[in-house]
């Protein structure tokens, strides 16, 4: 990779000041991280996916207008085309011509992180008895963290060909081991 794990990190804390936007961000890249062994090639996979998690929105709390053309650039300049791509597709997938696995990846895993989070935010336990099944109730309640885009999320697992099941528990599963700096642990036996 031409950047560092601790150079992206610099870069979102540098661009990104909302802590809410902070968490959104880690808990993509934790989603990612678990996705490059699911639907990657593991190890040698995960740095980039994970950095692409981390900066996928990194220049939307200055420059809402701009994004993602900020973090694109910078990416580009640092000699990260595959993550500037995967940026680029998350926003607007058509606005790349075949979508690598990456791709499809941060699409499956940026609102649906976002939606099981929020999921979290309601439930006295939070995250640990979370399953797809409360998932799905709660994606079919539109008013319900109503900002989310539902087609994306089952888009997402539609274009890497996964079970929407088995997607969200991914997701459930990459985000618990982080549930208390994420503040999704719940209240309960805090």
């Amino acid at each position: 990779m031409a950047i560092t794990y601790e150079q992206a990190v610099a870069k979102l804390h540098e661009w990104t000041e909302n802590p809410a936007l902070r968490n959104h961000a880690r808990g993509v890249e934790a989603a990612m991280r678990r996705a490059a062994h699911r639907y990657g090639a593991g190890a040698l996979d995960e740095p980039r996916w994970a950095i692409t998690g981390l900066l996928h929105d990194a220049d939307y709390d200055r420059w809402p207008d701009q994004h993602p053309r900020l973090i694109v650039a910078w990416l580009r300049e640092q000699g990260e085309p595959e993550v500037a791509q995967a940026v680029i597709a998350h926003f607007n997938p058509s606005d790349v011509g075949e979508l690598t696995v990456l791709d499809k990846a941060l699409l499956a895993c940026d609102e649906l992180a976002g939606f099981v989070m929020a999921c979290c935010l309601v439930r006295p336990d939070g995250i640990r008895s979370l399953a797809p099944s409360s998932v799905k109730k709660k994606l079919k309640d539109k008013s319900f963290a109503a900002k989310i885009k539902r087609d994306d999320v089952y888009q997402g697992a539609e274009r890497l060909g996964v079970n929407l099941d088995e997607h969200i528990q991914l997701v459930i599963d990459a985000l618990a081991p982080h549930a208390e700096a994420l503040g999704i642990s719940g209240t309960q036996g805090s």
